[in-house]
């Protein structure tokens, strides 16, 4: 029996659902193969690998505009290359344990820290018979993902396949085919059916999202958001933010809108099918499952680096609006929902790539 070693990383949602959907539709399509997904982050993999988690939410938490600089020097050519290089040898050591353990006929990544492992010992010529493929979760292109030995990528947009050719990349090995969503997006009832179905209340209704480390700004989010004279559905989904979680059960009693919250739960694409506006910051899972959707966003607080770019793709083409720092929130959202939402939900539908794990499952079955 093959055996595909599907390697991710627990720094928020996205790069294990991403891991998630594409493993579902490769064992639809292949179902005689063996997938073994591991968080590569996880202490149970490396304690090393936990301690750099924990760093990089550190200094996302105090010192965001240090991490832009880092993210800025690890994109240039050169100094890039250093950066790969040393990440790669810090986390080899985990990798050639899971190789060892595992011995995989195939490695799919979807973060570049156990790429880049990967792709290092491949290079030094060890345990050499697997194929390597990584799957980009970003909508921008940068020198992190990039290494030598790698078999095949994908990526979410024609731009980054035309960057990496212009690298000197093998068009053979770049595959366009969008960043991969649960199948279970395109299942969901219509709107009204949805709420139904949550025992929600027809009222305008806004989803408050934070990714599943529950950041962005949700209590502040909130407290614009009671400024406003009509009454709204609030949604919101704390993620593994439980302080968070109490904190907006708080503010819930005492709102004069109707306020409801979540953690981390199974009901995220229910309650965003079941919402007329998406306020987030820009994950690029978020954004491509908004986009299957069809759901406008509201973007603010994103990340440095990889989702400041996300957040300039979905704007450009109109499916979300980005509210920079100093703007306030409050009218952004009462000039949406009077606006034409219709139409931002268009563009995002127009973004859509709703069997992208479909299209990475099939290229990764014909390589094993």
């Amino acid at each position: 029996m093959k055996r595909v070693l599907i390697l991710s990383a627990s720094i928020g949602s996205g790069h294990i659902k991403a891991a998630e959907a594409a493993a579902e539709e490769l064992h639809r399509q292949r179902p005689g193969l063996e997938l073994i997904m591991v968080d590569f982050m996880s202490r149970e993999v490396s304690t090393v690998h936990w301690l750099l988690k924990k760093l990089y939410l550190l200094m996302l938490a105090l010192m965001p505009d240090f991490y832009d600089r880092c993210y800025k020097f690890a994109g240039g050519k050169q100094s890039g290359k250093l950066s790969n290089r040393a990440f790669a040898c810090v986390t080899l050591p985990a990798l050639r344990r899971l190789v060892r353990r595992y011995e995989p006929d195939m490695i799919f990544c979807t973060h570049p820290f156990p790429e880049g492992a990967a792709a290092l010992l491949k290079q030094h010529g060890h345990d050499g018979r697997w194929k390597l493929a990584a799957m980009m979760t970003d909508y921008s292109l940068h020198q992190i993902w990039l290494y030598q030995g790698v078999d095949a990528y994908f990526m979410a947009t024609e731009a980054m396949r035309e960057g990496m050719l212009a690298r000197g990349y093998e068009p053979g090995c770049l595959h366009v085919t969008g960043i991969p969503v649960s199948a279970g997006l395109l299942k969901l009832p219509d709107k009204a059916a949805q709420r139904r179905a949550l025992g929600l209340e027809e009222l305008p209704t806004v989803l408050l999202m934070g990714g599943g480390l529950g950041l962005g700004g949700i209590e502040h989010t909130l407290a614009e958001l009671e400024g406003l004279p009509g009454r709204l559905q609030l949604l919101v989904i704390a993620g593994r933010n439980e302080k968070l979680l109490a904190r907006v059960k708080e503010l819930a009693a005492c709102s004069h809108h109707m306020v409801k919250a979540w953690g981390y739960t199974d009901e995220a694409h229910a309650l965003m099918r079941a919402s007329d506006l998406l306020i987030t910051k820009p994950g690029a899972l978020t954004i491509s499952e908004a986009f299957v959707l069809g759901l406008p966003m509201l973007l603010h607080d994103p990340i440095p680096g990889p989702e400041t770019e996300n957040a300039v793709y979905a704007t450009k083409r109109g499916a979300a609006v980005w509210l920079h720092p100093g703007e306030r929130l409050a009218p952004a959202v009462a000039e949406l929902l009077a606006g034409n939402l219709s139409e931002m939900g268009a563009c995002a539908a127009a973004c859509a790539r709703p069997r992208a794990a479909a299209a990475v499952a099939e290229v990764l079955g014909k390589m094993i």
